[in-house]
């Protein structure tokens, strides 16, 4: 897995809040946002408690914490023309804000949407950040929109007042996972009432300067111990000869990752970073392949294919198909293909010399996948961990991902053991997880996604792509589409089985003091 960029240099610094534009929405001016402009409007005062859509509750952030996701989603797939009346919300004696006021509100909200976006959130959750603020602060009725790398939100005060319109456009989306709790945090505090908008503006530019939690080294060791336990997770094996694969596995992976933050100085897309990275684990396997040894070349090339495979995107892809978003799924899961496409390119091409001069990388099958459960299972926590770090996950959340990957890890272990099929196993287990990180995330009022997505790292199906991939090197095109085949199969099995697990959660498990979603005719608009 490349380096990812700091969430902040990602996100754009331009105020487009008070820019009226026709209903269609025309991208503003860029101006600068990251200090406070000298002609911002002073925001309203903290509303009070109840204010907005009871996002926020008078008895303090800790029920907070779980109510504005769950009070969020609900209205969100719920029509536009028939959603609630929020004149009731407003309080007793409460004035509406004015122009000035809604300006400063739907540019906060603008800038909480975009930075979520940034970080890795999927897009409904960045809705419903957006929209909880905008309520919060009696900026209604608004619509948020999102769609892949561009945020949106649009306001009208009454039939007869202009339209409102602001967007940002985000570069580079990537998985920054501290960003995006800080981000939650700062939701939670405001929907529990008690900051004003000019406060919550400050702490906002305060989340957009963080830095990464780990140093590069880290991130560059954390690139090498993936690919080499992954070697263990597969091969099953902890002889002298198993250790030797999992040290090249190791160093392959990481001269892949500095050759990947060499190539992404001249700024070049993502597909050629990829592409880099992916050669020196199949040149290694290559190399293994020419020895009196018996090494199994083919182990650190599957390794090789754990750290790079984009597991977030596709999370977040299937996320958003699932919830309505067509549009932000299919663009995530074309940009997953052509993050396959980089990893394809980088692995076949040194492939094809290989097997043309003689390298034989399929002359020991890899085991079962339960050939050495205790050897098996530490390798997964430890494939976690390294996934986890990789994705900037804050410190204190990383033993609840543990537990999440032990949890996935045993429950497909024990499925295939009893003689499940993999894809099948492989859902169930991320059913367990999805299930168990959104209770995780409900606990700590933060997004789902950090518990979840470094979890699922040792049931990614890195092997069923190698050996799809190096059955086409080899001229078996039945063979290697059967393999990809199985790989997207078990890809979708993770993504979906994630998804219900969350469903699941918010249908039978409502968090406290919750309102059950309203009964509705229609779905969601699609976009």
């Amino acid at each position: 897995m490349s380096e990812h960029e700091e969430c902040g240099a990602r996100a754009e610094a331009e105020g487009l809040a008070g820019r009226r534009v026709p209903p269609q929405g025309r991208r503003g001016e860029a101006g600068e946002a990251e200090e406070a402009e000298p002609g911002r409007p002073p925001g309203p005062q903290a509303p009070p408690p109840g204010a907005g859509s009871g996002a926020g509750s008078g008895r303090g952030g800790g029920d907070a914490a779980v109510r504005w996701p769950d009070l969020m989603l609900p209205l969100l797939r719920t029509p536009t023309t028939a959603r609630p009346l929020v004149e009731e919300d407003l309080g007793a004696g409460a004035d509406e804000p004015g122009p000035a006021e809604v300006a400063a509100v739907l540019d906060l909200a603008l800038l909480v949407g975009e930075l979520m976006l940034a970080c890795g959130e999927a897009a409904e959750g960045v809705e419903a950040a957006m929209l909880a603020v905008a309520r919060t602060y009696r900026a209604r009725p608004c619509d948020p929109q999102v769609t892949f790398t561009r945020v949106a939100i649009s306001y009208q005060q009454g039939p007869g007042e202009p339209p409102v319109t602001a967007e940002r456009t985000v570069h580079h989306p990537g998985g920054d996972y501290a960003g995006l709790a800080a981000l939650f945090r700062l939701v939670t505090e405001i929907t529990a009432g008690g900051l004003a908008v000019d406060a919550a503006h400050r702490r906002l530019r305060a989340v957009r300067r963080h830095r990464r939690h780990y140093p590069v080294w880290a991130l560059v060791l954390s690139s090498g111990l993936l690919a080499g336990v992954a070697t263990l997770l597969i091969g099953g094996r902890a002889d002298a000869r198993a250790w030797l694969v999992f040290v090249c596995a190791v160093v392959a992976a990481m001269a892949g990752n500095r050759l990947a933050a060499l190539v992404g100085r001249h700024d070049l897309p993502e597909f050629y970073r990829i592409a880099t990275a992916a050669t020196p684990a199949a040149v290694v396997g290559i190399l293994m392949s020419f020895n009196q040894l018996h090494l199994r070349g083919s182990v650190v090339i599957t390794g090789g294919l754990y750290a790079l495979l984009p597991g977030w995107p596709m999370v977040a892809a299937v996320q958003d198909g699932l919830a309505g978003f067509y549009l932000t799924a299919a663009a995530r899961l074309l940009e997953v293909l052509y993050l396959l496409a980089g990893v394809v390119v980088g692995v076949m091409s040194v492939l094809y010399v290989g097997v043309n001069n003689g390298a034989d990388l399929a002359a020991q099958s890899v085991p079962t996948s339960l050939s050495n459960p205790p050897l098996q299972l530490a390798a997964a926590i430890l494939l976690a961990l390294a996934f986890a770090v990789l994705l900037n996950t804050e410190r204190a959340t990383l033993p609840a991902v543990l537990v999440n990957s032990v949890a996935g890890w045993t429950t497909y272990a024990v499925l295939v053991d009893a003689g499940g099929e993999p894809i099948m196993a492989t859902g169930l287990a991320a059913v367990l997880v999805g299930l168990s990180g959104q209770l995780m995330a409900r606990y700590r009022g933060s997004s789902a996604l950090p518990f979840v997505t470094a979890a699922l790292g040792p049931l990614l199906p890195g092997a069923l792509l190698y050996f799809g991939l190096l059955a086409f090197v080899r001229g078996e095109p039945e063979t290697g589409l059967s393999g990809l085949g199985r790989a997207t199969a078990t890809a979708m099995a993770l993504a979906i089985g994630v998804n219900l697990g969350r469903e699941a959660a918010r249908l039978f498990l409502p968090a406290t003091g919750a309102p059950p979603p309203a009964r509705r005719r229609g779905g969601r608009h699609r976009r």
